[in-house]
């Protein structure tokens, strides 16, 4: 059983998903949480990579964490118990990875986490409680990094759990170079290669703290004299925007082109010709490096390690000063940072995440090995 529930998951899940559909040895159930509800950011996404009709939808819909993480484990304790599959496989760190983690393993079913071991140390984040969280009650990790998978060992989880594959996302977009290079949102929003800043931006201490989203629409306000500006507006962004008053000052600048969230072979293309991303999303971090854009990231701290090392990400928060200064460097050194991007060694993978993933989780499977269990500790050491 396969469960997913944002739009995330859905990208990275789909190689896997593909893989599990196809083989003839391998019975498939896939289920949506329905964490995002909203049209253009899920369901479109099933459609562009021609992805099977889940086997159910929980429904969940929008609600607070707690909401969201009690409706995922009920909802999906019922199919759980009715269709008892071998293994449940979740991805990266929504509330439905931990929720669906949770019912699982209470349900002594075994647990498959794939993008296992990523940290960014802020237990402030929700996505950091359920990365935690999932990798410590997990049967079987699969890490996307070496970073990773040495994060997993710091933390005391048995080395025979843990499997480092690559990353999927990365094999998603490799599989997708040709939609990607045939989109025409580029021409649909009037923006030429490389004559433009992409923008997202999502996460709660930005979009719902008043003075965070000020500063980042007055840094947009300030580069829109620099540049133009591609901003598709998440729906929560969208209505914060409208709730504190500040869309009307981006809607007022005719460099700052708003649209309403864009497909993901679109996205893909709006950051590979990009000059540079700035955004707060994880996923879109690592999706920039991939392609070889720049990214700005306005957040303080990030669980992609791997981008700021390797030169292709910097960390300003929801400073405006900062903001505009990091975006102007890239803008007046473009060629020089891209070129060092390409020439630097992938930390994702050769693009067959997906494929190990697949042939381990049924080793793993048929060898008997995965099972929700006793811990291997001598109790000895502990009552004498």
């Amino acid at each position: 059983m396969v469960v997913i529930g944002v739009r995330p998951q859905v990208i990275k899940a789909a190689p896997i998903i593909k893989l599990l559909d196809k083989d003839p040895n391998v019975d498939f159930l896939l289920i949506h949480s329905g964490q995002h509800y909203d049209y253009e950011m899920s369901k479109v996404f099933f459609q562009e990579l021609d992805l099977p009709d889940p086997f159910a939808n929980l429904d969940v819909k929008g609600g607070s964490h707690a909401e969201q993480t009690a409706k995922i484990m009920l909802r999906l304790e019922k199919i759980l118990l009715e269709t008892k599959p071998e293994v449940v496989v979740v991805f990266g760190d929504a509330n439905t990875t931990a929720a669906s983690a949770l019912a699982a393993v209470k349900s002594k079913i075994p647990v498959a986490h794939v993008e296992a071991g990523l940290r960014s140390w802020d237990m402030r984040m929700p996505e950091e409680i359920n990365r935690v969280l999932t990798d410590h009650i997990s049967q079987v990790l699969y890490a996307p990094t070496k970073f990773a998978v040495e994060q997993l060992l710091r933390e005391g989880i048995q080395e025979n759990l843990i499997y480092l594959s690559g990353d999927t996302m990365y094999d998603a977009i490799l599989s997708h170079r040709e939609n990607i290079e045939r989109t025409d949102i580029l021409d649909k929003l009037g923006v030429e290669k490389e004559e433009y800043l992409v923008v997202t931006s999502h996460r709660a201490e930005n979009v719902d703290d008043r003075t965070n989203l000020r500063n980042i629409v007055r840094a947009l306000v300030e580069l829109s004299k620099h540049v133009k500006i591609v901003f598709p507006i998440h729906p929560r962004t969208l209505n914060r925007l409208k709730e504190f008053g500040y869309f009307d000052l981006l809607g007022e600048r005719k460099n700052i082109i708003l649209s309403k969230p864009v497909g993901y072979f679109e996205m893909l293309r709006l950051i590979r010709d990009a000059i540079a991303v700035l955004t707060d999303s994880g996923g879109i971090q690592k999706e920039a490096f991939i392609l070889g854009t720049p990214c700005v990231t306005m957040r303080t701290r990030t669980e992609w390690i791997e981008t700021i090392k390797l030169g292709g990400n910097v960390l300003v928060g929801a400073n405006k000063d900062r903001i505009v200064s990091e975006v102007l460097r890239i803008i007046n050194d473009p060629n020089n940072i891209k070129r060092k991007l390409r020439e630097v060694e992938n930390p994702y993978g050769n693009g067959d995440a997906s494929k190990k993933i697949v042939i381990d989780l049924k080793k793993r499977l048929g060898e008997g090995a995965l099972k929700v269990g006793l811990l291997p500790v001598n109790i000895k050491e502990f009552i004498e």
